[in-house]
């Protein structure tokens, strides 16, 4: 006779398996509820910050008239794409604006990383006295606000023969305490083991900051690139306190040239010239991204 009851470790192992598929189960079904009840609120909260940006390329596709009537029309009905044309070629281009903005940003870029970089390395690692208490000075003199130093930085550039020029511009851009303050944070991190092998094999200072710590400080450079670059593209204050002449004014400056016959603002004009604006801007986010995001990530962790 053939025995038909069922094993006791056979029907224990298949209890337990079922039971830990029912757990995995569960917890799946606990972490996709988790993502929804996460991600719906940031996406619904993505929209509302988008929404300035949907009324700006609206705006800019449709003539004056039709800019601010009640319910808005999110989509035109007759596409304006001259405001482009007109923006970009016509009496009151935004070129010229454009390519010293351009310069400005870039001007102040490249002097901020050559100053950062190379005063955020002897604050980390070259010993001299008073380093700590001339470090802790210089963070000191952001407690003062910009707006204080505007006027004695207009004497003073007037003096020189600065004022309505770029330079007057890229100068003081060139030297920040924030820029200072990233790179040598992230040069103490480093380890100096490398740094101390060089030194025996007899290299210098110069070889051992672009050799050893320069790369490794790519992600936090290219970090700093953005930030400067971004704050140099909107900088509107400082232009309009040191510019004059309208052939050098930049973008932020620009932007208000575009009125209507009353001398009114041109909503459509102003519109157009701000959506073309910020394409430079996600550009160079787009290009450097993973370096931005890398580079916080790990300044936070350290």
């Amino acid at each position: 006779m053939t025995d038909t009851t069922a094993h006791p470790l056979s029907a224990d192992g298949g209890s337990a398996a079922t039971g830990y598929a029912q757990r995995q189960a569960l917890q799946t079904r606990r972490r996709r509820l988790r993502r929804w009840a996460w991600g719906v609120p940031l996406w619904l909260l993505a929209l509302v910050f988008l929404l300035p940006f949907a009324w700006m390329i609206s705006t800019s596709l449709k003539p004056d008239a039709d800019a601010f009537l009640v319910p808005m029309q999110w989509i035109p009905e007759d596409a304006r794409w001259e405001n482009y044309t007109e923006v970009l070629f016509g009496e009151t281009s935004i070129l010229p604006s454009f390519v010293n903005s351009v310069l400005v940003a870039v001007m102040r870029v490249l002097g901020e990383l050559a100053t950062a970089t190379l005063a955020g390395y002897a604050f980390a690692t070259l010993p001299f006295r008073g380093r700590n208490t001339v470090f802790i000075a210089y963070l000191a003199t952001s407690l003062i606000p910009a707006q204080l130093l505007l006027v004695p930085r207009f004497v003073y550039f007037q003096q020189l023969g600065l004022y309505d020029t770029l330079w007057a511009l890229i100068l003081p851009g060139m030297f920040t305490v924030l820029g200072t303050f990233l790179m040598r944070q992230y040069f103490v991190a480093q380890p100096r083991e490398f740094a101390e092998a060089a030194r025996l094999d007899g290299a210098g200072e110069f070889r051992i900051f672009s050799r050893i710590y320069l790369p490794s400080a790519m992600p936090m450079i290219s970090a700093l690139a953005i930030l400067t670059f971004v704050w140099s593209w909107n900088d509107y204050e400082t232009p309009l306190v040191f510019l004059s002449d309208p052939e050098k004014y930049t973008l932020p400056l620009g932007l208000t040239s575009f009125v209507d016959e009353t001398g009114a603002m041109a909503p459509g004009l102003s519109m157009a010239a701000a959506v073309l604006s910020i394409l430079p801007i996600l550009l160079v986010f787009l290009v450097f991204q993973r370096r931005f995001v890398h580079a916080m990530t790990e300044s936070a962790l350290k």
